[in-house]
């Protein structure tokens, strides 16, 4: 069995490269696993790659299967499927996602890979560390039947929390962003669209995702009286300012954090980060979230798309690294 493996490593800001790996034979609780395919989180993976994560974030920001250090050399990424090559029978040949870098094949623990159900492509699995986030903040928002909602900012996380509110029953849904080439998106994920000028008012409940300072003002702009706003971007070193006088006070506006490190208080009871998990899988049945996977490169060409990406040279949501055969394609 080849246990050789190739990864990329962000050797110093604004530089990847490719490295050979050795691996060790899995023990009997480890799996080998073949990448298909990983993903390119362009929000955070990109400000990685700046090196723009601040030094009081670099434990929290730790990947589950990172390597190095902020701000480098690091190996970073958290999108990957692949086939189990080396494990337990019940696993063997299956497809499964893991939190992994950008690497060709891995060994990691049993625990750490989730099955990917057999009615979800390999290629469109890579979305379900983004589709947990989305989970999680709407376990955090808690929509009603009924609710007047608006997400703001279409990257990839914005525009998965989005395809999942389309499925509310009863809400009045818009995604919210300044790039027109949005509204392609938003069709497809069935939602509404509407620029930051032309959004609907009197919001229940406002999502922001932009990362962008105008963004998050224009989010609280969007509530009706006692709404909130669940922020879900993050801004690295960068500092954001408010309009918290004003109306903020008199309106009784709630502003509050959802990250995906923790899983929600308001999960029902028992619900870990495996069963969310399971549960992003299971909802990556719809082929609409097709939508998000705005390209595809082979894995070779990630140390000259890594720079393009994150200067926005190549407009993406999740743009995703291909490593060879599909044993799943997408019907």
């Amino acid at each position: 069995m080849n246990r050789s493996a190739r990864a990329f490593w962000l050797r110093s800001p604004g530089l990847g490269e490719i490295r050979e790996v050795a691996l060790t034979a899995p023990a009997e609780d480890e799996v080998l696993v073949r990448a298909l395919y990983s993903g390119v989180s362009r929000g955070t993976e990109t400000l990685v790659f700046r090196g723009g994560v601040p030094a009081s974030q670099h434990a929290v920001m730790r990947a589950p299967f990172q390597e190095g250090d902020f701000p480098g050399p690091v190996k970073y990424g958290y999108l990957n499927v692949g086939v189990v090559e080396e494990g337990p029978a019940h696993l063997l040949g299956r497809t499964v996602f893991c939190l992994y870098p950008h690497q060709s094949r891995y060994v990691v623990p049993v625990s750490a890979v989730t099955v990917v159900p057999e009615r979800v492509p390999a290629g469109r699995a890579v979305l379900a560390g983004t589709v947990e986030t989305a989970v999680n903040a709407l376990w955090d928002a808690a929509p009603l039947v009924g609710d007047r909602i608006a997400v703001v900012g279409g990257g990839m996380v914005g525009c998965s929390v989005a395809a999942l509110l389309a499925r509310f029953p009863g809400v009045r849904l818009q995604l919210v962003d300044a790039d027109p080439a949005r509204a392609k998106t938003a069709r497809a994920l069935g939602v509404d669209f509407a620029g930051p000028e032309e959004a609907l008012g009197d919001c229940d409940l406002v999502v922001h995702a932009s990362a962008t300072e105008a963004g998050l003002t224009r989010s609280l702009e969007l509530l009706t009286t006692e709404g909130t706003v669940v922020e879900m971007s993050w801004y690295g070193d960068r500092r954001v300012s408010l309009p918290l006088g004003e109306a903020f006070h008199s309106r009784r506006l709630t502003v509050r954090a959802s990250q995906v490190g923790t899983v929600s208080p308001a999960a029902r009871a028992g619900r870990g980060y495996a069963e969310r998990m399971a549960l992003a899988l299971d909802l990556l049945a719809d082929p609409a979230l097709d939508a998000l996977v705005t390209g595809e490169s082979a894995f070779e060409e990630l140390p000259a798309l890594m720079p393009k990406l994150a200067s926005g040279e190549i407009p993406a949501l999740c743009h995703r690294i291909s490593y060879g055969q599909d044993p799943r394609p997408a019907t």
